[in-house]
């Protein structure tokens, strides 16, 4: 699901929305708070404690309603927002070099970082991002990144997906699968 921002939206310079600091994000987004069924007791069906948020420019959303308080479920649903327009919105062209964050987190050729970290989302679209442009070949992916392919493999597979989507795109230009 690959969305296209229209003129009027253009991003500014380089910066995919996943990475942008959250006060610019948001400006760019309309949130809504829902109630929502399910485990909560009786605030949770008085409450509108679920929020949606919604990337205008890309109309992708991130959504939470699992915890009782609306600022916790903003927050998560923050987060999911992030990763769905990494995975879903593509730069049409990377950077000549990869950018600082992803650079702070290469140790050796390993990339280290949790699923659940803030810069997760970021570096999820930067990878993608690189791996489109290479037309899905991971080994000149990973050259660029500055990690091994088995490393760049690993980081994809913690969003299960993005790796899904990999897939999908190499199985269509007639690449072999990743395991």
């Amino acid at each position: 699901m690959m969305a296209s921002i229209d003129s009027e939206h253009e991003l500014s310079g380089k910066t995919h929305p996943a990475c942008c600091n959250l006060e610019l994000l948001l400006k760019d987004c309309q949130i809504e708070h829902v109630r929502r069924s399910g485990p909560g007791g009786q605030h949770r069906n008085k409450v509108e404690t679920g929020v949606v948020i919604k990337h205008l420019p890309t109309s992708i959303t991130g959504e939470a309603s699992e915890r009782r308080q609306q600022g916790r479920n903003r927050s998560i649903a923050l987060f999911r927002l992030r990763v769905n327009l990494a995975l879903g919105y593509r730069l049409p062209e990377i950077a000549e070099s990869p950018s600082i964050l992803w650079q702070r987190r290469i140790t050796n050729g390993t990339l280290k970082v949790n699923s659940e970290h803030d810069e997760f989302p970021a570096l999820l679209a930067e990878a993608l991002d690189t791996i489109t442009y290479y037309r899905f070949d991971v080994k000149s992916s990973s050259e660029f990144l500055n990690c091994s392919s088995s490393q760049l493999i690993k980081f994809l597979k913690k969003e299960p997906r993005a790796f899904a989507l990999i897939n999908q795109r190499r199985l269509e230009a007639g690449l072999h699968l990743l395991k």
